[in-house]
């Protein structure tokens, strides 16, 4: 009796009720486990009792979100006539879809905390739109993530149609004379508890963030709260403002003016004010430019780097050429590494460039530039160049022709994202081979890809690191065997004494860590070659975006452009460095070994950066650092918004202005 009169007092709310202490449950459940699975770093922080008292508060809010729409609607439809009943079936469609979001979710999330070092975000929505890519990705190495979280997606959709079903049926409807209070006070607990605060912001993440370890901060919110936060986020990606704090427009034009190490008057641009015409150290005829952008390849996979034993071309090569010992990525992705070497543009919190509608024409790459200059320019990857937008973008500013996937004949071995390395960098000598027999200058970038989950390569090229054959670090020996193998054909080729060379990696694998920006999973190798490149090893800290001037005045291109990093050519042998470095919503700024991070909301924090053991410890930084790093923080969001970033009419020769 006692169940039948609780049943009958709940009347219809009584399955939305249900279904919210289910997903509290699983949500709590999830967030347990993982913080089982995390328990250094949570214990590290002191972090249990916050984890788990916010993370109901963040639950209750999601489910305040997914389902106080239905409540509201229960309130006012239901009832034992027509538009009741088709309210039921809505209802019961509507609990079960968010109910398996939410199991979905959390159960995906351990592979995404393994790849990403956070809970799903953004990035969990960009690789979506691509399904033929990811779905072979993970059924060719990932098979058992892919069936379980089929088999519990299938039976929660299953579970919660029938539990629904069950929970709707013979309940007692409210009478009329209630439903506006009813009403009321569904509407009154759904904007409280949405909002979580009586403050001027509502809930957000980093109102309940506590630690400096972005990972443990991410537990505290649950994957459904996670994700559709940073997609409600991409309505203001182009705007780090909202995300940093503001500065005053010119004021941000002349901190980065001024942090680009060129003399002020050297800007002489009205409408693109970070133009400024750069004379070239090398005087020659001008060079063709080679890109290499190796997939994944972070510091700890390079033995010259102090990482493991997997690169033994590649270190080879660093004894022949400029080798950076402190070059820094400025992101995670490819396409933030794309961004940067092409286009040599900061990193900001919202997407790369290349992927961002108002930058798809009209927005400046080093393509452009030389396109101007009579180079053919191209990109060579051996996969499918939509992805990413890359073909779209490349094609929009500059890049002149795309070799693809398709344009491969009978290649040696075709993966998951392609034709293996060896394909790529034989068909890339062979496109260089044929530009020089044509008397063409070129600038191309070559972006592989074996070494990708779920790192496919082929056979008897390598002695194996480890056992099983597909394994991250089998695959970044496998990518290096390929960078040999092109260099034994280049150096023989008739294009190499006019030719500079860069080997460079997008970004690292799997970044994470218990530091707001894990400093030392952005390390990655890069080496300049060619004719005439001195060998010499460089410590000086360096960004992803100071290698396209440089690469231009090795080349003997002398130019006005928008890029705002340093030509290394000309930069003093004792000068700190600086890097940038955007991870999730977080970025830091190094300048030698002092570093400021800017997090959404929050006040900029200093620390300092021991290159030795790799650990940041906290310590107050000047106002002026963190105004810089303010600055370059949205400098890339305004110049993107603006339109500020174009390639500049390709000036006379009689128009040099002073030089940096």
């Amino acid at each position: 009796m006692g169940k039948l009169a609780f049943s009958s007092k709940l009347g219809p709310f009584r399955a939305i009720v249900y279904f919210g202490l289910i997903a509290f449950a699983i949500t709590t459940l999830s967030r347990i486990g993982l913080g089982v699975w995390q328990a250094d770093r949570v214990a590290a922080v002191d972090g249990w009792s916050h984890l788990l008292i916010q993370g109901l508060r963040v639950d209750f809010a999601t489910l305040c979100w997914l389902w106080g729409v239905a409540a509201l609607g229960t309130a006012i439809f239901s009832g034992d006539h027509f538009v009741g009943r088709r309210w039921n079936q809505l209802l019961r469609v509507w609990l079960t879809l968010g109910l398996w979001l939410m199991v979905f979710l959390e159960i995906s999330t351990p592979s995404f905390i393994e790849e990403y070092g956070l809970r799903p975000n953004r990035l969990y929505i960009e690789y979506l739109i691509y399904p033929k890519e990811v779905i072979s990705m993970l059924w060719a190495g990932r098979k058992g993530e892919l069936l379980l979280g089929f088999l519990v997606s299938s039976v929660t959709l299953w579970g919660g149609w029938r539990l629904s079903g069950h929970l709707l049926r013979h309940v007692t409807q409210p009478r009329w004379l209630w439903r506006p209070v009813l009403a009321l006070l569904v509407i009154v607990i759904t904007l409280l508890g949405a909002r979580s605060s009586l403050g001027h912001r509502p809930l957000n993440p980093a109102m309940v963030a506590f630690a400096d370890d972005p990972l443990v901060n991410s537990l505290v919110i649950n994957s459904s709260y996670s994700l559709f936060f940073a997609i409600d986020q991409m309505s203001n990606e182009d705007n780090a403002a909202k995300v940093y704090g503001k500065l005053e427009k010119q004021l941000i034009i002349d901190t980065v003016r001024k942090e680009s190490g060129r003399p002020l008057e050297a800007f002489t641009s009205e409408t693109l004010p970070s133009v400024t015409y750069n004379p070239a150290t090398y005087q020659g005829k001008p060079k063709n430019l080679v890109i290499i952008l190796q997939e994944s390849l972070g510091a700890r996979f390079v033995g010259h780097l102090g990482g493991l034993p997997l690169t033994p071309e590649i270190d080879a090569l660093a004894q022949q050429g400029w080798a950076f010992d402190n070059l820094y990525a400025t992101g995670t992705r490819s396409v933030r590494g794309i961004e940067a070497v092409t286009t040599g543009f900061t990193p900001t919190p919202a997407r790369s460039v290349v992927k961002l509608g108002k930058s798809q024409t009209n927005f400046f790459t080093i393509a452009d530039l030389l396109k101007q200059r009579g180079y053919e320019t191209q990109f060579v990857y051996g996969g499918e160049s939509h992805f990413d937008n890359m073909k779209s973008f490349f094609l929009g500013n500059g890049f002149s022709n795309i070799v693809d996937e398709k344009s491969y004949k009978n290649p040696e071995f075709v993966g998951s994202w392609g034709v293996s390395d060896e394909d790529l960098m034989r068909r890339a000598n062979q496109e260089f081979e044929q530009f020089h027999q044509q008397g063409k200058p070129f600038f191309s970038l070559v972006f592989s890809s074996s070494n990708h989950d779920p790192f496919e390569f082929p056979d008897d090229r390598i002695s194996l690191y480890e056992e099983p054959k597909q394994t991250r670090n089998n695959a970044a020996k496998y990518a290096d065997y390929a960078v040999g193998e092109f260099f034994r054909l280049a150096k023989n080729a008739n294009y190499w004494k006019d030719t500079i060379f860069v080997i460079v990696a997008d970004h690292d694998s799997r970044v994470g860590g218990a530091d707001l920006v894990p400093i030392s999973r952005f390390r990655i190798p890069g080496i300049i070659l060619g004719d005439g490149i001195t060998p010499k090893k460089d410590e000086r800290v360096v960004s992803q975006i100071d290698l396209a001037p440089t690469l231009l005045s090795l080349m003997g291109v002398s130019a006005s452009y928008p890029m705002l990093g340093y030509d290394l050519t000309q930069v003093a042998d004792d000068w700190p460095g600086r890097a940038l470095m955007q991870y999730d919503k977080n970025m830091a700024y190094v300048r030698g070994d002092d570093v400021v991070i800017l997090q959404p909301d929050r006040a900029p924090s200093g620390f300092k950066y021991d290159f030795a053991s790799q650990q940041l410890s906290h310590n107050e930084q000047t106002d002026e650092m963190k105004q810089a790093a303010l600055a370059w923080a949205l400098w890339g969001s305004m110049a993107y918004q603006q339109q500020l970033y174009q390639t500049p009419p390709l000036a006379q020769p009689t128009e040099q202005t002073t030089s940096p």
